[in-house]
């Protein structure tokens, strides 16, 4: 085989595997971005529970913070 073909074959070749490597980079990325999009998702959704202020399971009504704790004003 001619030289100058050849070396255009591995041309190609090369230019064919690095097209290849980057559309599978990109494709990663994409994954990757979907899936931290979905975990963002996820977390706003979550709605913790109540946690009742007595044993008995009731709500304190009124009151600020500092007087459920008994700190100093």
């Amino acid at each position: 085989m001619h030289p100058d073909m050849a070396r255009e074959m591995v041309r190609q070749r090369i230019a064919e595997r690095q097209e290849k490597a980057r559309e599978a980079n990109v494709a990663r990325a994409l994954r990757k971005a979907m899936r931290r999009h979905r975990h963002a998702e996820a977390r706003d959704t979550f709605v913790p529970p109540a946690i009742p202020d007595y044993v008995d399971g009731t709500f304190r009504e009124t009151g600020t913070p500092c007087e459920r704790t008994g700190a100093a004003r």
